[in-house]
């Protein structure tokens, strides 16, 4: 018999794979990122239903899998972490600020154990981001800036690591070869507020 957690992870890895997805920088497979987020969750929690949660974090918006699945499979609190997790959905006619902000305040309202582990998710996405994509990177290190301050719930081991991840990010951006200016930093982060 499996645990719960390796159960999860199967789930997770055969759904990735069977929608097609790889990682969009390394064309990795796609997996390789609940992996990292698991063992950065792993690394403040042995909770092995929030474990399983980020397995999972990501099979209701990018594959077939629904919440009725995740539930039916892995139980109802499992399920509950994974629609904290989920973008519930984008307007027509939304920009992306807009998008970002009802997102934001959805993670903002999830459980500790959720904006846990949204923590390891940012952590991972952010990692490498000016390596692979310095011009996305300006944007999207301003909106996971954003996102974190409401994340004030989330383990805070995890919580300082995205701040100096994303802050160290931010700063690399503003040397040389890139040179943004910290007012543009300044301006890009009002339009979320």
């Amino acid at each position: 018999m499996h645990t719960l957690e390796e159960r999860a992870r199967r789930y997770a890895t055969k759904a990735h794979a069977a929608a097609g997805q790889r990682r969009k920088y390394t064309d990795e497979p796609y997996i390789v990122h609940p992996e990292a987020v698991v063992e950065l969750v792993r690394s403040v929690s042995d909770d092995e239903e929030m474990l399983a949660a980020a397995w999972l974090h990501d099979t209701v918006e990018d594959t077939p899998g629904t919440l009725g699945d995740i539930k039916a499979r892995f139980g109802e609190r499992v399920a509950s972490l994974v629609s904290m997790l989920t973008n519930s959905g984008n307007l027509p006619g939304q920009n992306r600020a807009a998008r970002k902000v009802a997102h934001f305040r959805h993670t903002a309202e999830a459980s500790p154990d959720a904006q846990t582990i949204k923590l390891a998710d940012i952590i991972d996405n952010t990692r490498s981001i000016i390596h692979f994509d310095p011009h996305f990177a300006r944007i999207y290190l301003v909106e996971k800036r954003v996102q974190i301050a409401l994340l004030t719930a989330g383990d805070q081991t995890l919580w300082q690591s995205a701040n100096r991840i994303i802050e160290q990010g931010i700063h690399q951006l503003g040397q040389p070869p890139y040179n943004v200016p910290d007012d543009w930093f300044a301006l890009q982060e009002a339009k979320y507020r």
